[in-house]
């Protein structure tokens, strides 16, 4: 499998999840903080490939909820330089596997990538008490 360079927020409740689906499809993770990875503009850019401005935004950033900040109004220099002053901005995680870099979590996208399903089926991980879409499930006890 692939070794995936994951760039998240510590304590980012889906960001756990995808970690949880990319370690359960067998990949190995060397994560990175978002909040404190040494980026460029540079370095930031080439995650976005040819995708609008607009779409480089972490919708749920509070910045952006409160209409602080309008990624349709930004170009691309401003919306860099906004999202490397407030990290929170950028719509992560960040992957990287090789030279290939891509922002956000489409699992569409990344099944055909570098794959997404281990092999393994959901019955099996089931029985063992976990599964790979996002969630944990707890075996009852006998007789509960």
């Amino acid at each position: 499998m692939a070794e995936v360079i994951f760039y998240g927020l510590a304590g980012c409740p889906a960001n756990a999840r995808q970690k949880q689906q990319l370690t359960a499809a067998g990949h190995r993770l060397v994560e990175r903080d978002l909040a404190t990875a040494d980026l460029t503009a540079a370095d930031l850019r080439a995650f976005f490939g040819d995708k609008e401005v607009d779409s480089w935004f972490n919708r749920r950033a509070a910045a952006v909820k409160s209409g602080a900040v309008n990624p349709a109004a930004l170009d691309e220099s401003t919306a860099l330089a906004a999202m490397l002053a407030d990290r929170d901005l950028i719509r992560r995680p960040l992957i990287q596997v090789g030279d290939r870099r891509e922002a956000g979590f489409d699992p569409t996208t990344l099944h055909a990538w570098i794959g997404l399903t281990s092999g393994e089926s959901c019955d099996d991980k089931h029985a063992r008490g976990q599964c790979d879409h996002g969630h944990q499930h707890f075996v009852k006890a006998p007789g509960a």
